[in-house]
């Protein structure tokens, strides 16, 4: 039986407490306003007969006599087909024209999927980036974030990897997005001809920040879905310190002691319970999370790339748009390189990366004004051309092509004997003059 209270006691914000009794943390309640509308709110604490909700809308309009349904059940999304090429809010609500979403009503927000019938990742997300195909593989079922600053060209790259790889479903999740950068990413879809497997999820910068808590739980939530039926889900969540940012807001509301920089002791767990749900199902679909999270400051140590990193599976560091080699790290890399890749992958990416990190010492001995060997001047022109053929975000090669020009790069900077690669692996794949 649905409990109607009729007296609202306090409004904060985006939060309202009625008094009440018999409901969980997380059930859902209907607020019917004097003007006809209803707005929907989920629990957020209980203390004793003192219940806290969260309003996904804006509550203007509400008063304290309108009346508040309590509809047992929690905030869910709507899973279907019909999902493709749509464009909904953080409440589920279509914010593209197009009609109601129909099909089955699935409880957001819940556990990550069963450990028993996770299976160890093999395959590589292909995403004709060098430096992420070549240095760091993307490996279906990983959780990985890009780790930036405001300002970098992050979902541009979000962009490139959704265009790029054979995902059967991708999920944009949009938090605290610019009306610039959520037309982007439609304007994409359409220019690339994936819109028809896509879906949106979207929190724009002029939205409530309660809407922003609900715009990753709906994404991973049909995401699961999908995944169950035989899909494999590529989800892509930006900015996760915007959903933080969030968090802390809301908490901050509800007078609730800081942790850390403000934000609520529970953040970490808030954060890995999203992340974990990038799965590898036995016998059927996958769920891929790429992240993008910007460090207030370039400061890695802020409490949310900080927590982000013990709980995501390595990082791409972008910094002045590029990815860094030093920075970023795909902690998942060794189960495909060299395994599902060719057998030179390995030996070639470490021995470039190599002879880059060498190239850095040799380019700092020129800005001192030191006189330069030749060995200085092979590493500087090596430098050159490994920056524009692999850091460069707007080159496109397989992963094959990559690796050749990567055979390429060295033949034409170095002598065979130069490079530290074993002798087996230069003898079959060093360019022949």
């Amino acid at each position: 039986m649905k409990m109607v209270h009729e007296r609202i006691n306090d409004m904060r914000g985006n939060l309202i407490t009625v008094t009440a009794s018999g409901v969980g943390l997380g059930e859902l309640a209907r607020i019917d306003l004097k003007n006809g509308r209803s707005v929907y709110a989920s629990v957020l604490r209980i203390e004793g007969d003192q219940v806290t909700l969260q309003v996904f809308q804006n509550t203007r309009g509400i008063s304290t006599d309108d009346q508040v349904t309590f509809l047992k059940r929690e905030m869910q999304a709507t899973y279907s087909d019909m999902l493709l090429g749509r464009r909904l809010s953080g409440s589920g609500v279509p914010i593209d024209g197009g009609p109601a979403i129909q099909g089955d009503k699935v409880n957001i927000g819940g556990t990550s999927f069963n450990p028993v019938k996770r299976v160890i990742p093999r395959d590589i997300v292909r995403t004709n980036i060098p430096m992420i195909d070549v240095f760091n593989c993307l490996v279906k079922s990983q959780k990985i974030p890009i780790f930036s600053v405001p300002g970098e060209p992050y979902n541009s790259l979000l962009m490139r990897i959704a265009n790029q790889t054979d995902a059967d479903v991708v999920i944009l999740a949009g938090m605290g997005l610019t009306f610039k950068d959520y037309q982007a990413f439609i304007d994409n879809a359409e220019e690339s001809g994936s819109m028809n497997k896509t879906v949106m999820f979207i929190h724009r910068a002029t939205d409530p920040a309660v809407e922003c808590l609900l715009v990753p739980d709906m994404a991973l939530a049909c995401a699961e879905k999908f995944a169950i039926n035989d899909k494999n889900v590529l989800v892509l969540l930006t900015d996760m310190t915007a959903f933080a940012d969030a968090i802390k807001e809301i908490s901050i509301t509800m007078d609730q002691v800081p942790s850390n920089r403000g934000y609520p002791g529970s953040l970490y767990s808030d954060l890995a319970s999203r992340y974990e749900k990038a799965v590898l199902i036995e016998g059927s679909g996958s769920i891929t999370i790429v992240a993008v999270t910007t460090m207030p400051g370039d400061d890695v140590t802020h409490p949310v790339p900080d927590n982000t990193g013990y709980i995501t599976e390595g990082q791409f560091y972008l910094h002045h748009g590029r990815i860094d080699p030093f920075g970023s790290l795909s902690r998942l890399k060794q189960l495909v390189i060299g395994k599902v890749t060719r057998e030179d992958h390995g030996d070639l990416a470490n021995g470039m990366i190599r002879l880059y990190a060498e190239s850095k010492k040799a380019r700092e001995r020129q800005s001192m004004g030191f006189k330069l060997s030749r060995w200085d001047e092979q590493l500087l022109h090596y430098s050159i051309l490994f920056e524009e053929r692999m850091m460069n975000l707007n080159v496109n090669y397989n992963l094959e092509q990559a690796l050749d020009l990567g055979w390429k790069t060295l033949a034409e900077c170095f002598q065979v004997d130069e490079v530290g690669i074993k002798q087996s692996i230069l003898d079959k794949y060093w360019p022949k003059k």
